[in-house]
């Protein structure tokens, strides 16, 4: 019975963000999602009235985005035919360079802020300094996937923190966001603005005209066999259950190797990073068993989007404002210093790094860094809405490499643990290392574009 009720009221809560975003002007002009509206109407509800929610139910639903983000990371390569490694370096380096520098650079400010100024003065965890980079770049589901880790690690304020700043992330990537596409405008960096005015009534409101609808994905198989959706679903909770068995078995190995560890590293490493990774070798078996037609990646694309936006209303909702309010002043210098840094990426670096399109390109990454994926696409489509420049396949390309270790891969899952087992001051210097590594590459490639100028 609980989890009816819980489904029903995310549900209801998605509901009302969608109405809302029809109804109020103000939300369709910061091009907020429903789901991250019906959070903070959830987030209100459960504040006022806790009588109406029991504490045991609202623990479950707090539970859903760990479980939600499993789904999203698996999906990730399912039905994606993936090209050569060549021709990605070749076209889309330049964005990696960007987005690595952007998200390097997350791991510096946050562990050395944290370490060196917010540590002596508000005596808090050193893992808030990773806060920055999951919340930011990982956003709500990698918080939600990090729970396990947090918890193992007797630091379980660090989810409602987590799910604050990438509240936070997607609220100034949007907002920061329009703002910058609208300093290009005036400035003449960008010709093709889709302004929010010229916009037509259901273009505002979010809504298809009837004859434009896409298709949400393509059936793969006939039904009277298995129903299409029900077989993609599958393939997920297939990609899930190798993520599993691959952390299980890191477990025991780590346990056969080191059976006197004080701390081990796979105890609280979270799941969600080797559903990618499950995912990924499903869809190359059936590449290489030439079944890979029966994988439709825009059906993929709609579980994952379902998924996400369950994920976000029940984090957003389930944020605990005792913990944001204790925190606030170290978590508001961390999200100023991390917007700070996201916008002196695209007005400094990116006119000197890309050598066509700069601002297309960078606002996308600009967006993936400080909320998601979706909220980057969002702002390359106010700006090159009929995709004319390079930037969305460039964009496109750079997630490719990018995401298996950043922003919710391996490396964000890594640090956290690294830093409650090794120290905040070994993950910095790592941090450090790899962020001056993409510096040097990123200047020999500005120093090149000046010579053939």
């Amino acid at each position: 019975m609980q989890a009816i009720v819980i489904f029903c009221m995310l549900s209801l809560l998605l509901v009302i963000g969608k109405v809302l975003r029809v109804s109020i002007p103000l939300l369709q002009k910061l091009y907020l999602p429903s789901s991250v509206i019906g959070g903070f109407i959830g987030l209100a509800i459960f504040q006022c009235f806790p009588e109406l929610v029991p504490a045991d139910m609202l623990k479950m639903v707090s539970k859903l985005p760990g479980f939600l983000i499993n789904i999203v990371f698996a999906t990730i390569f399912l039905g994606v035919v993936t090209p050569p490694l060549k021709r990605v370096f070749s076209i889309a380096f330049p964005q990696l360079c960007f987005g690595q520098v952007s998200a390097w650079g997350q791991y510096v400010i946050g562990l050395g802020i944290t370490g060196f100024i917010l540590m002596p003065v508000f005596n808090i965890n050193p893992a808030f300094g990773n806060l920055l980079e999951i919340g930011f770049q990982g956003g709500h589901g990698t918080v939600g996937g990090m729970s396990s880790a947090f918890e193992n690690f007797n630091w379980s304020d660090g989810i409602a923190l987590g799910f604050t700043m990438a509240t936070a992330g997607m609220i100034l990537g949007i907002v920061l966001g329009m703002v910058l596409v609208n300093w290009a405008g005036r400035k003449g960096y960008v010709a093709n603005v889709r302004e929010f005015s010229s916009q037509d009534k259901l273009a505002r409101i979010g809504v298809y005209h009837k004859e434009d609808r896409p298709n949400a994905g393509r059936q793969t198989v006939y039904c009277d066999s298995i129903d299409s959706l029900a077989w993609h679903i599958s393939l997920v909770g297939l990609a899930v259950l190798l993520g599993y068995l691959m952390l299980f078995g890191c477990q025991k190995l780590e346990v056969l190797m080191l059976p006197n560890a004080a701390k081990r590293l796979f105890t609280g490493f979270p799941l969600f990073p080797l559903c990618m990774i499950g995912g990924l070798l499903i869809q190359k078996l059936a590449q290489r068993t030439k079944v890979d037609y029966l994988i439709d990646y825009s059906q993929m694309q709609r579980v994952a989007g379902a998924a996400l936006d369950f994920l976000v209303v029940s984090a957003v909702a389930t944020i605990r404002l005792e913990v944001v309010a204790a925190n606030w002043q170290p978590l508001l210098i961390l999200i100023i210093a991390g917007a700070v840094h996201g916008v002196f990426m695209v007005t400094f670096i990116a006119p000197r790094l890309f050598k066509e399109a700069w601002f297309e390109c960078a606002i996308a990454d600009f967006g993936q860094a400080l909320g998601v994926t979706a909220t980057g696409l969002l702002l390359l489509r106010t700006v090159d809405p009929e995709s004319k420049t390079c930037a969305a396949q460039s964009f496109g390309y750079k997630q490719l490499i990018h995401e298996p270790f950043m922003g919710g891969g391996i490396w964000t899952a890594l640090a956290l643990t690294l830093v409650f087992t090794i120290g905040w001051q070994k993950v910095f210097c790592i941090s450090g290392i790899f962020y001056v590594f993409w510096l040097i590459v990123m200047f020999i490639l500005i120093r090149r574009n000046r010579k053939s100028c």
